[in-house]
C-alpha cells in the first residue's frame, strides 16, 4: 500500500524531530480549528517552519519524491488522464507515467479520501509526489486550458445554427445559461483569466473565425472553422454590454462585468464592421484585488523617491505618459492611494472609472450627454479639491484648465499618450498651450513601458545577433558590449513557450528645472530637449530597459522593441548617472548613440 495511506500525525513527528516546539505546534492546533486549515500551512504561516523544510520533511516521511514544478515540464496527454473538476478539488495534477504507475502531485498528501478517489478516476494505484501548493495552482491553469472546451461549443453552436434553433434576440436570462453560445464565451474567458490575458479578440475571415489573446502584450491565435458562430458571439456580447444588436454598420462600445473564476472581472467591449461580419475586442480588468501603491508600481527606488517627493507637494501638474498598455493607470491609483486622506479632498474625471477608491470622489465622462473632460474639470474646481486626477489630457481646453488648476493651489495628476518624458512637456506646445503656462505648472513627467520578463523557469544565457551586437555597441562601446551577459527564455509549458512570464515596467522621470522652465517659456523646443538629455539624474527609457536585461530580467530583444517605440534615442554625451538601485550596464565611458 503507498505511503500516503498511513496515518501520520505530522505534528507529533514535527516535534519528535525537533524540527518545532511542543508549544508552537498547540498554538498551531488552535489556530486550525479557528481557520479549518490544514496544521502544515498554519506552521508555515506563523513562521515555525520555513515551507521548503516542511516539504522536504514530508517527502521524508512518507518515502514520497518532491516535484519542484518549476523546473517540471508536464505532458498535455499525461494530465488529461485526470477530468480538471477532480484535479482542482483535490488540488492534485498527473505529473508522469513512470514503470507502469501513475506519479500524482498532491497539496496533501496525506489525504487518504482524495487518494482514493484520484485511484478510482486513474482506474490505477498512484504513487504520489510532495509539490508547492502554490505552484500546483499555478500549474492547474496553465494545463488544463479551454482550447478544447472552446472548439467543442463552437462545433455545437454551429449545428443549433444549422437547425436555426439559436435566436440572436435571446436574452440574457438563466434560462439561457446552457446554451452553447453562453458556454463558449464562458469557456474563452476563463482561458483567458487562466492565462492572465489582457484583451481579447474575435475576428472573423473568410474561412476561419480567428480568437487572439494579448498576454504579456504579444497576442496569441486560436483558430476556428466554424465561421458562422461569428455573429452569434458579437450578438450575445452586445446584449451582455447594453448595445444595438440590430446595428451592424457601425462601430460600438460598451462595457459589462463578469465573474469568472472567483474573480470580478470589468469588460469594455468594442465591435466594429469588417469585411468578412464583424470584428470585436474586450478589454479585460481584473477588479477582485484593489489598486495597490507606488511600491508595487516597479519603479526603481531612487526615481521613486524622486516622484514621491514631486507627488507630496501641494500644486502643480504631473504627468504620466506612455502608450495604451503600458501601465500609466497603476501608477497613477498607486500614486492616489498613497496621497489618499481625511484631511485630503480628492477628484477624479476619467473614462472609465478603472478602481473604486474610498473617500475619493470619482467621475466618469460620458461625452454623448455634455459630460466631457472640460466640462467635469471646470466643476471639480467648485468642489474645493486638494488633488486632481484628470484620465487624460486631450485637447488645448483641458490642457488649459488643468494648468490653471494647478498653479491655483491644486496638484494636478494627468496622462498623456507620447513616447518619451521630454515630448510630453512639447506636445503641450504643440497642441497650443502658452509656454508660460507649461513652465509655471509642469513639476515632472513619468515616461513608462512595460517589458516582457524572462521566463524563470527556462531562462538561459542568451547569444547575441549581429544587430543586436551593432546596437549595444552604439550604446556602451565595443569592448564592454562584448563583455555583457544576457538571458532568454527558450520556452516551456509554464511560459506557453514564450520565453517570457509576466512584465515588468521600465521609467524614466524628468524633474522640470528652472532653465527648463525657461526653455519653455520661450517656446524653444529644440533648446528644452537637449537641456532636458543633459539633466543631472536622467536616464532615458531604453538605458533603464538595458539595466533590466544585463540583470537577466528581461531580454536584449526586448529592449531592442522598446528602442524602436521611442522617438528620439539621444542621451547626453556625458557619462550616463548609473543608478544605484539596480546593475549599471553603463558602467563605461563610452559616448552613447547620437
Amino acid at each position: 500500500m503507498a505511503a500516503a495511506h498511513r496515518k501520520i500525525r505530522i505534528g507529533d513527528l514535527l516535534v519528535s524531530k525537533g524540527e518545532i516546539t511542543e508549544e508552537q505546534l498547540q498554538q498551531a492546533l488552535v489556530e486550525q480549528k479557528k481557520k479549518g486549515v490544514k496544521l502544515g500551512r498554519i506552521l508555515i504561516d506563523m513562521g515555525c517552519i520555513e515551507e521548503d523544510r516542511f516539504l522536504e520533511f514530508l517527502s521524508e516521511q512518507l518515502g514520497a519524491p518532491f516535484y519542484d514544478l518549476k523546473e517540471f515540464t508536464f505532458d498535455p496527454e499525461v494530465v488529461a488522464r485526470l477530468p480538471e473538476t477532480y484535479a482542482r478539488r483535490y488540488r492534485a495534477l498527473v505529473l508522469e507515467e513512470r514503470n507502469g504507475d501513475v506519479v500524482v502531485g498532491m497539496a496533501d498528501p496525506m489525504d487518504i479520501f482524495a487518494y482514493d478517489e484520484l485511484s478510482r478516476q486513474l482506474g490505477q494505484p498512484i504513487s504520489v509526489a510532495v509539490v508547492r501548493e502554490s505552484e500546483l495552482m499555478a500549474m492547474l491553469d496553465m494545463a488544463y486550458r479551454r482550447t478544447s472546451d472552446i472548439v467543442s461549443f463552437a462545433s455545437e453552436l454551429e449545428g443549433e445554427l444549422s437547425t436555426e434553433q439559436f435566436s440572436l434576440g435571446r436574452d440574457t436570462s438563466d434560462e439561457d445559461a446552457n446554451s452553447p453560445v453562453v458556454r463558449l464565451l464562458q469557456s474563452i474567458m476563463e482561458d483567458a483569466v487562466q492565462i492572465r490575458a489582457s484583451d481579447v479578440h474575435i475576428e472573423p475571415d473568410e474561412e476561419v473565425l480567428r480568437i487572439r489573446q494579448r498576454v504579456d502584450g504579444v497576442l496569441q491565435e486560436q483558430t476556428i472553422k466554424e465561421t458562422r458562430i461569428a455573429s452569434a458571439l458579437v450578438s450575445r456580447l452586445k446584449l451582455m454590454a447594453g448595445l444595438d444588436i440590430s446595428e451592424k454598420r457601425l462601430p460600438q462600445d460598451g462595457r459589462f462585468e463578469v465573474r469568472v473564476k472567483g474573480r470580478d472581472i470589468d469588460v469594455r467591449l468594442s465591435t466594429m464592421p469588417v469585411q468578412f461580419g464583424e470584428s470585436a475586442v474586450m478589454r479585460l480588468a481584473d477588479h477582485s484585488g484593489a489598486a495597490g501603491n507606488l511600491d508595487t508600481v516597479g519603479m526603481p527606488a531612487a526615481m521613486l523617491d524622486r516622484y514621491r517627493f514631486l507627488a507630496t507637494r501641494p500644486n502643480g501638474l504631473i504627468l504620466v505618459t506612455g502608450p495604451t498598455g503600458s501601465g500609466k493607470t497603476t501608477t497613477l491609483y498607486g500614486t492616489l492611494n498613497e496621497l489618499n486622506a481625511p484631511e485630503k479632498k480628492i477628484i477624479t474625471v476619467e473614462d472609465p472609472v478603472e478602481y473604486q477608491l474610498p473617500r475619493v470622489n470619482q467621475v466618469q465622462v460620458m461625452p454623448k450627454i455634455g459630460l466631457t473632460f472640460a466640462t467635469v474639470l471646470r466643476a471639480t474646481l467648485r468642489q474645493d479639491p486638494d488633488i486632481l486626477l484628470l484620465g487624460e489630457i486631450r485637447d488645448l481646453e483641458t490642457a488649459e484648465i488643468a494648468l490653471r488648476a494647478s498653479m491655483t493651489g491644486h496638484l494636478v495628476l494627468s496622462t498623456l499618450h507620447t513616447n518619451d518624458a521630454i515630448s510630453s512637456a512639447t506636445r503641450l506646445l504643440d497642441i497650443g498651450v502658452e509656454g508660460y503656462l507649461v513652465a509655471a505648472s509642469l513639476r515632472g513627467v513619468v515616461a513608462q513601458r512595460l517589458v516582457r520578463r524572462v521566463c524563470e523557469r527556462c531562462s538561459a544565457p542568451a547569444e547575441l545577433d549581429d544587430q543586436q551586437y551593432a546596437w549595444l555597441d552604439a550604446v556602451v562601446g565595443e569592448e564592454r558590449a562584448h563583455q555583457l551577459e544576457f538571458r532568454a527564455g527558450t520556452g516551456c509549458n509554464r511560459c506557453n513557450q514564450t520565453g517570457y512570464r509576466g512584465r515588468i515596467g521600465v521609467f524614466e522621470l524628468l524633474e522640470l528645472k528652472e532653465n527648463l522652465a525657461n526653455c519653455l517659456r520661450a517656446g524653444d523646443a529644440v533648446g528644452f530637449a537637449e537641456m532636458a538629455r543633459r539633466q543631472p539624474g536622467f536616464r532615458p527609457l531604453v538605458l533603464n530597459a538595458l539595466d533590466y536585461a544585463v540583470a537577466g530580467e528581461t531580454s536584449i530583444a526586448e529592449v531592442l522593441a522598446l528602442s524602436g517605440q521611442v522617438e528620439d534615442l539621444q542621451v547626453h554625451t556625458d557619462r550616463p548617472a548609473p543608478d544605484p538601485t539596480m546593475h549599471n550596464a553603463l558602467d563605461t565611458g563610452a559616448p552613447p548613440p547620437h
